[in-house]
Order: structure tokens, then C-alpha cells, then sequence
């Protein structure tokens, strides 16, 4: 994969990460488990941030070790492959705590490259 490719996967990531985190906003646990289509948004915005992931060169992955790139990409499977058996309390401790810090880690790479 080219470094333009990864510059497109990288900035898929962070878009729909910032998306997922601006549409949940400041929604409880209980309010996400109330709300379907909350649910099926975030659901699908973070299947989008692992596949956009999963796009990214081993190199450039390797060069950003604090990206927790499997993690990201197993979300994404789990989400994909159990779609039946959603934890939406996972989801919303993703959304919530951990797609901040990568969000400001992928603005920084994002502009660097």
C-alpha cells in the first residue's frame, strides 16, 4: 500500500472516530442502550474506524506503535462478525474513553505526513 493509501485510511479513521465521539456526545450507557439508532450509528462508525485500520501498510503501522492497531481492527471483527451479540457497554467505553486520545494521536500523524 502506498503512503498516499495509508493517508487515506489514516484520515477514514479519524473522521468517523470524531463522528462517533461528536454523536454520542454526552449520552449515558443508559441513554445508548435506550436508543437503536444510536446504537447501529456507532456501531457502524466504529466498524469503519477497524476496517480503515486494518488498510493501513504494516510499515506505517509499525512507524505509530502507540496505536493500538489490533485492538482497533478486533473491535471491528467483533463487531462485523457478532453482530448478534453486541456489548453495547463496550461501545460506549470506545467511544467515550478510548477514541479521544486516538483521535489526538491521529490528528498528529495525520499532520505530520
Amino acid at each position: 500500500m502506498s503512503r498516499k493509501d495509508d493517508q487515506v485510511s489514516l484520515k477514514d479513521m479519524l473522521g468517523h472516530a470524531e463522528e462517533a465521539t461528536k454523536i454520542l456526545g454526552e449520552d449515558s450507557r443508559e441513554e445508548l442502550a435506550d436508543d437503536r439508532v444510536l446504537q447501529l450509528a456507532l456501531t457502524r462508525l466504529m466498524e469503519i474506524v477497524g476496517e480503515a485500520a486494518n488498510r493501513v501498510s504494516q510499515e506505517t503501522q509499525q512507524a505509530h506503535p502507540k496505536i493500538p492497531w489490533p485492538q482497533i481492527i478486533g473491535m471491528r471483527n467483533r463487531l462485523v462478525h457478532g453482530y448478534d451479540v453486541v456489548d453495547y457497554d463496550l461501545l460506549w467505553d470506545t467511544v467515550n474513553n478510548d477514541l479521544p486520545p486516538l483521535i489526538i494521536a491521529l490528528k498528529e500523524i495525520v499532520r505530520d505526513n
